[in-house]
């Protein structure tokens, strides 16, 4: 039974929108201060490594092209002197950090996740299942090997960015995993008001449904780098509001008041009795459940787009069949 307590960080600060080397030092830099305080997990907002695309929601595709093309340039290689930097700290503090980059495979861009665990090694890639609405101009999709959840220093970790946390069978997928903290990205400084206020709602169902505490970053713009991405006051509307870091309990309530405005590192600490108290009267994936009625088929095979046969005596074996079923 979890009776221990993690101090958790969900940090809300501006990425540099110049450069990945200036976005990585500011990370650095939150990962020294929350460990300052304490913290033992600490997490970043969605794709903040070099920065989330904003620009792809103000633009118009055929606008969208110079800029397009510097996000490819200062994206994210896994693995990189840029990962390792941000491992190299993780490691030497003694500390969890998740972190949103923009990865490029090749010629694709992905939004990915990365866990990084306190001795340093990755614990978990993985890519957003499906770009929202404007994004998928810019990133590829995702696929079922990444909803996983890993045991970390600090317990049984899952995590999805942004609307994936409207796909309930994406949720579920991690609460069959018994996730015990959820970790949730979100950009930050976009669409509005009512973009936090959704964000809030979410995140604290999730706690409620899973039983798991749920950690939140999101990002935030200052009023200088809205004006660099659009000089037009009507769209500047579009990349203001929407920003809830918070950190929630499996009851559904704030741990600490949430963050919605401006810079800065929230602090709390899990106290992980709470997980067992939440599951002793509603286990969404254990008593509570009727498999027999309601159950999840989650293929979570990693897609590959070409499949060799280097040994020519080697039989072909069709890709949408399992092992075990070979010869039966």
């Amino acid at each position: 039974m979890l009776d221990h307590t993690v101090r958790a960080a969900a940090v809300q600060i501006a990425p540099d929108l110049t450069s990945r080397a200036g976005t990585v030092e500011r990370v650095l830099n939150a990962i020294t201060e929350a460990a300052d305080k304490g913290a033992e997990l600490i997490v970043f907002p969605e794709t903040f490594v070099p920065y989330y695309p904003y620009f792809s929601f103000v633009l118009p595709p055929v606008q969208q092209g110079p800029e397009h093309l510097r996000l490819y340039k200062e994206a994210v290689v896994v693995p990189s002197p840029d990962t390792q930097a941000v491992a190299d700290a993780a490691r030497k503090r003694g500390v969890v950090v998740v972190l949103g980059v923009n990865e490029r495979d090749n010629g694709s861009l992905y939004n990915t996740q990365l866990v990084f665990d306190a001795d340093g090694s990755l614990a978990l890639k993985r890519r957003k299942i499906t770009p929202t609405y404007h994004e998928r101009m810019i990133w590829g999709q995702g696929d079922g090997a990444g909803l996983k959840v890993v045991d970390t220093k600090v317990g049984r970790i899952g995590a999805l960015a942004c609307w994936e946390h409207y796909n309930p069978l994406a949720r579920y997928a991690l609460m069959t995993q018994h996730e015990e903290i959820h970790v949730g990205h979100f950009p930050g400084s976009l669409v509005g008001p009512i973009f936090g206020e959704q964000i809030e709602v979410t995140m604290r169902h999730h706690a409620l449904e899973s039983g798991a505490f749920v950690v939140n970053a999101t990002g935030w713009l200052t009023q200088d780098q809205i004006n660099s991405i659009s000089d037009d006051p009507k769209l500047q509307k579009g990349l203001q509001g929407g920003c809830m870091t918070c950190i929630v309990s499996p009851e559904g309530r704030h741990v600490v008041p949430p963050l919605t405005e401006g810079e800065g590192i929230l602090i709390a600490d899990l106290d992980m009795r709470l997980v067992t108290k939440r599951k002793r009267m509603m286990d969404s994936v254990g008593h509570y459940a009727r498999p027999e009625l309601l159950h999840l088929v989650h293929d979570a095979r990693a897609t590959q787009p070409a499949r060799r046969i280097e040994d020519p005596q080697d039989p072909m074996t069709p890709p949408d069949v399992e092992a075990d079923d070979v010869g039966s």
